[in-house]
């Protein structure tokens, strides 16, 4: 069979996400030597070479998947591997999304020099190093007093200043650290009403060229219908918002039964003034298109609530 490519970024965590598709898709196909069949293509992206500043400052959203979708779309690459909460709400002309895997643990573990912590545990003023604004926003609207600086780079990148001392704290994303098999993955994620997840956040998604109808057969056994749901509804909180690395928002929608429950927020940069609304949709049909346009009518309504307030944060950081 193949060979099938798929591209990927070359950092640990996308790697060992690439390697469960590899996996999956050569035990779904009764293939027994998967990199021959599915060979992996690791490509480093805008995003990874950025590491001293923050991804808003070099364009936001894309940053992490332009060099996959250039692959894909040249030919090189069947598949690409993506954590969804990197990928930009509109995808390019010619690729579709054809594939999400089962959803990890979508919550943020707060990391301390001493292990787990929270929040409210953190001493006055503590030094909380992170790149993402949404996580540098909800903490500071329950910690104002925390001192918020610049920290990128993979996960032991961030150990390493944790236990230098260069900060008293970090978040990172349990699923993250799940998938890395790291200790740390069993370790309680911050509580939602504090840190609701990024929208998307624990999902992996594989993209395919439009019309690929092969590729698209071949993925069909690793695809996961209520995640498709979930994270439907939550991008289309961030279409309604206009959502990117500029925009502190979040959103967690859970699927159960017929009933989609969606929750999403949006801040100010500061954490001063927070926007939140949850409201629980009947989708009769298991379909992502109807979850996606329930997410865009609460993005929509939030927008509404936050009047010309929400809408000077959106425009400041759009």
């Amino acid at each position: 069979m193949g060979p099938f490519p798929i591209a990927t970024r070359t950092s640990p965590l996308a790697l060992a996400q690439t390697r469960i598709v590899q996996s999956g898709l050569a035990d779904a196909h009764g293939v027994e030597d998967a990199e021959p069949a599915f060979p992996i293509l690791g490509l480093v992206t805008t995003g990874d070479q950025i590491t001293d500043r923050a991804l808003l400052e070099a364009g936001g959203k894309g940053l992490f998947t332009r060099e996959l979708d250039r692959a894909q779309l040249a030919g090189e690459a069947r598949f690409a591997v993506h954590s969804m909460k990197d990928v930009p709400t509109r995808l390019p002309e010619g690729l579709v999304l054809a594939c999400v895997l089962p959803r990890e643990d979508p919550s943020d573990v707060l990391l301390t020099a001493n292990g787990a912590g929270t929040l409210e545990s953190l001493p006055e003023g503590a030094r909380l190093g992170t790149a993402s604004l949404r996580r540098q926003a909800q903490a500071l609207h329950v910690r104002p007093d925390l001192q918020v600086s610049l920290l990128r780079g993979n996960v032991g990148t961030r150990m390493e200043k944790l236990k230098s001392g260069a900060v008293d704290a970090t978040f990172l994303a349990k699923a993250g650290l799940r998938r890395l098999g790291r200790p740390e993955g069993a370790w309680p994620g911050v509580s939602f009403d504090h840190l609701l997840p990024a929208p998307a956040q624990g999902a992996v998604g594989i993209t395919i060229r439009e019309g690929d109808a092969e590729a698209a057969r071949l993925l069909e056994p690793l695809h996961d219908l209520a995640t498709a749901i979930a994270i439907a509804a939550e991008r289309g909180v961030l279409e309604a918002l206009d959502g990117s690395c500029r925009t502190p928002l979040a959103a967690h929608a859970v699927l159960d039964g017929a009933n989609l429950t969606l929750t999403c927020e949006a801040l100010s940069p500061d954490g001063s003034r927070r926007w939140r609304m949850t409201d629980t949709t009947i989708l009769p049909d298991a379909d992502p298109g109807a979850a996606r346009l329930a997410g865009i009518a609460l993005g929509k309504r939030l927008r509404a609530e936050g009047g010309a307030a929400l809408e000077a944060v959106l425009g400041a950081v759009s």
